[in-house]
């Protein structure tokens, strides 16, 4: 992305730097100011300002305390306003108490950029919290980007930039590193240098009073020095944001994340089966996974995964090949294969016949393919060759150990050689010391992985996988689903009336209300205060019925007898009703009930499952799907997701489960279940939570389930007083931005050809590739600068899955006579600056001069004054008179890009 916009902003401070280069002066800055420089030996301040100096001459370095006249040979000012130039960053090391002061005179002096390695704040509890407020109040009066308090500060190898308490400069490399904890950080730091790993970057983050992982994300996702991004975060700021930035860039970046705090120790009073099965730490595994990030376990995997998922083909799917010249080490991979969640690949009889032919004949003739001790490099090459070759084979993993007659140092450059031939992810395992020491080096040395002991290989093998599953997941075209447009304002009346009643949770009738306006079948209950009540009731719906008391201080209903059997008679009623109350008394005398109610008594079904959602303070809502009943929180088979779903999304949840193989494919006793009838459910769930911020907890179980049939036989709603009292922008309870319907407009073409205007969604790609291939060869090439050969499902992807919080596609829709066209579309990419937006438009052949590109073009300017935008730009090239002509109406400037091309810039 071009991001030099305002070519005055240049010509005034630093300030308008900063929010057009993001965090670059903490990177590469051309000089820095360290507040608390120090000559004492062992002071924080001695060694940031010893690390600064190992760059030379490559920056200004400016000492500032003002009890020095001289620290280290440089000449010492007493504070900032006594600098003789401003610096692009200022490194701030002084007690905690001082630095609000601090900070506030870098803004009155113009300074933009600050690193905060003071600690004494928030860790330190309500006084260091407040000091900590104070510094944020006064970044943001004064534009100021921060980075800290308590942090170990940043390293950029390549420029010899250190501005941190580590002594030691990594390697230069193409991995950032960022880590909330500044002592972790520094110990996986130094355990990395010693092992020879290179650093596009480290950045610790601190207590994150500005900058944060997202805001970090942004930044390296657009640097050409990094290739992919390792996190240790304790939290992850502003949840909303990092989801935003991760999905922008997981696809071309890959990013790994060490999150601990996986075990709660505290458990905390909940009113569901849902809000007591799903914790905070599932809450990240789903942000992670919607994301498109990779969660790992161990600090080795975070930077085993770190250099090989930019570097190799990703698995299409979890069947492994082993190819080994001893079997203890097979087994070892092949235990930790299966204990991940991995599978051997089965080979086929056509490569078990070549296999026969290559290799000697007591070889195992299985996977894994044991070639035995004395195993030459002709016998490894023939292996792989064939192995590869298999369908059903995603990726190998080949073993050495030092034996037989194959020569380690020989036989790596053919495995390389190999690698470079298959369609399929190789991963290489030499185990030894010196025996191997040289091997291991040209894999180094050609940037290859390898990997000590089966173990790791398997582990990174199975990340790689979950990787390429959550980049499928991201771009994955999931089927057409039409819009709810559910009729919410008499259930929003609803919420009223409880809360007005004092009440948080709604009774089993309002819940069914919830449930069947967002097309969640449901038994629709009837509440009765005595035994005649209840009989009238089940003549009215029909026996056979079924009684459950009606509470909301009862979780589980079946533990304090407040759940009946089947019912078929009157008298059955009534003795279910005594029976019932009677066990109530029993178990709680002052227990506030509503009644008991009756329902249809539904049998004939397979399955019992549960459906459910939980809000979390932090990290929003999920949607939660699994094995359901009463042993729902013993056997915890479960998954969940972030909403909003859609239908591929759903299905991914379903996936996760132990029970979703027996809900598809059936078994002797079950017949298979119609997938699309709970992707139906789970969607429709998924729109409620988006509709209702109300909500804090949501639970059907069981959702009674068979073939083709399924209802909810119980469910419960729990209200979000305080949002439901106080209310909350509009999706502010979310992660992930929904799809935008505000944006939908019907218009008329000036030859009276009605289109309508919307959002892109993924369900899309069939319209677009329609769209493109009906593009004259000339269209194409203004459109993308050149003819692009075939249109791929990965470009279409891009165009498709749109984050609308950073970017908007609104397409224009008409509804020919033969079959619904995609006519027109214009984008809008927010910059991460947030500032500024490129954009592009393109109209159908048949669709020009008839007003719809200025249409598309005005939307566009809208919505990015909507988002607070100060200027927009595209580039096209020097033919494209049409679009040029376009701009230059809407009182965009025209600029010489380059000898082809032209660049609008619009101000807004």
């Amino acid at each position: 992305m071009v991001t030099d916009l305002h070519k005055e902003a240049e010509m005034t401070n630093v300030n308008q730097k900063v929010g057009l280069k993001g965090l670059e002066p903490f990177f590469s800055p051309r000089s820095v100011a360290v507040i608390g420089a120090t000559d004492k030996d062992g002071a924080a301040g001695r060694i940031i300002l010893e690390n600064l100096l190992v760059s030379g001459d490559r920056r200004k370095i400016f000492p500032v305390n003002p009890n020095h006249k001289e620290t280290l040979n440089l000449k010492c000012y007493s504070s900032v306003k006594a600098l003789p130039e401003l610096p692009d960053l200022v490194v701030i090391i002084t007690p905690a108490e001082t630095v609000p002061g601090l900070v506030e005179d870098c803004g009155k002096s113009g300074i933009a950029a600050v690193t905060i390695i003071s600690s004494g704040f928030k860790e330190i509890g309500q006084e260091g919290a407040i000091r900590e407020n104070k510094i944020a109040e006064i970044a943001r009066k004064y534009n100021i980007r921060v980075i800290g308090p308590n942090c170990m500060g940043t390293i950029r190898p390549s420029s010899m930039l250190n501005t941190s308490l580590i002594p030691r400069m990594p390697h230069s490399g193409y991995v950032a590193f960022l880590s909330q904890s500044g002592a972790l950080g520094a110990g996986l730091l130094d355990w990395a240098i010693r092992r020879n790993m290179g650093f596009s970057a480290f950045m610790s983050m601190g207590s994150m009073v500005d900058v944060d992982f997202g805001d970090a994300i942004d930044y390296f996702g657009e640097d050409p020095e990094t290739r992919s991004i390792i996190i240790y975060p304790e939290s992850l700021g502003s949840v909303k944001k990092f989801i935003s930035a991760s999905r922008g860039f997981a696809r071309t970046k890959p990013i790994l994340v060490l999150k601990p705090g996986k075990c709660e120790e505290s458990a905390k009073a909940v009113l569901s089966h849902t809000g007591s099965m799903v914790g905070t730490d599932l809450h990240y595994d789903a942000i992670f996974s919607r994301a498109g990030i990779v969660r790992v376990e161990e600090m080795r995997e975070l930077f085993n995964g770190a250099a090989i998922l930019d570097k190799v083909i990703l698995p299409r799917g979890p069947n492994l090949a082993i190819i080994t010249n001893g079997g203890g080490p097979a087994v070892l991979a092949v235990d930790n294969l299966i204990n991940r969640g991995g599978a051997l690949a089965t080979l086929s009889t056509e490569t078990m016949s070549n296999l026969d032919k290559c290799l000697p004949a007591n070889w195992s003739r299985a996977n894994p393919i044991d070639i035995r001790e004395d195993a030459d490099i002709e016998r490894y090459i023939n292996a792989v060759k064939v192995t590869a070759g298999d369908p059903s084979v995603d990726g190998l993993l080949v073993i050495y150990t030092p034996q037989g007659k194959a020569d380690a140092t020989d036989l790596a450059p053919e495995i390389i050689r190999l690698a470079g031939k298959t369609s399929k992810p190789l991963l290489m395992v030499w185990i030894g010391g010196e025996s191997v020491a040289d091997a291991r080096q040209f894999f180094a040395e050609n940037r290859f992985p390898s990997f000590e002991f089966p173990e790791e290989a398997v582990t990174t093998y199975l990340y790689m996988w979950q990787y390429a599953r959550n980049l499928d997941m991201l771009y994955q075209t999931p089927e057409e689903s039409p819009t709810t447009g559910a009729s919410r304002n008499h259930l929003k009346s609803l919420i009223s009336k409880v809360l007005r009643d004092g009440r948080i949770q709604l009774n089993a009738e309002d819940t069914a209300r919830f449930l069947s306006t967002y097309q969640v079948p449901t038994t629709r209950p009837f509440i009765a205060g005595t035994q005649e009540e209840a009989v009238s009731l089940a003549v009215r719906i029909g026996y056979p019925v079924l009684l459950k008391v009606a509470s909301d201080e009862i979780i589980h209903k079946t533990d304090v007898g407040g759940v009946s059997g089947r019912l078929s008679s009157a008298e059955e009623v009534k003795r279910a009703y005594k029976e019932i109350t009677e066990n109530l008394n029993k178990f709680k005398p002052k227990l506030k009930i509503d009644g008991i109610s009756v329902h249809k008594f539904i049998d004939g079904y397979d399955h019992e499952l549960i459906v459910g959602a939980k809000k979390d303070v932090i990290c929003g809502p999920v949607i939660m799907f699994g094995l359901g009943g009463r042993e729902t929180e013993f056997c915890k088979d479960f998954a969940i997701g972030l909403p909003p779903l859609n239908q591929m999304l759903a299905r991914r949840i379903l996936e996760q489960t132990r029970i979703y193989d027996v809900l598809l494919h059936g078994s002797r006793v079950w017949q298979a279940v119609n997938i699309k009838l709970l992707t139906d459910i789970l969607v429709g769930v998924s729109n409620l939570i988006v509709d209702f911020p109300e909500i804090l907890e949501l639970d059907i179980n069981p959702l009674a389930v068979s073939a083709d049939k399924a209802i909810a036989l119980d469910a419960r709603i729990i209200l979000d007083r305080e949002i439901a009292e106080n209310g909350i922008p509009e999706h502010g309870h979310l992660m992930i931005s929904p799809y935008p319907t505000r944006y939908i407009t019907p218009w008329v073409t000036k030859d009276g050809r009605q289109v309508v205007l919307r959002p892109i969604k993924p369900e899309d790609e069939g319209l677009e590739r329609d769209a493109l291939e009906g593009l004259s060869e000339e269209a194409l090439r203004l459109r993308f600068f050149a003819v692009p050969r075939k249109i791929t499902h990965e470009m279409l992807t891009r165009f498709c899955n749109v984050d609308y919080d950073r970017e908007m596609v609104i397409i224009a829709e008409y509804n020919a006579p033969e079959k619904r066209r995609s006519v027109g579309n214009s984008r809008l990419f927010v910059e991460t600056n947030g500032q500024t937006g490129e954009f592009a438009v393109y109209v159908a052949d048949d669709f020009r001069n008839v007003g719809l590109g200025l249409k598309l073009m005005d939307t566009i300017i809208g919505i990015a004054r909507e988002k607070n935008l100060t200027s927009i730009y595209g580039i096209t090239m020097n033919e494209n008179l049409s679009m040029i002509n376009l701009a230059r109406r809407l009182g965009a400037a025209i600029s010489k890009y380059n000898e082809d091309e032209v660049r609008m810039d619009l101000e807004l």
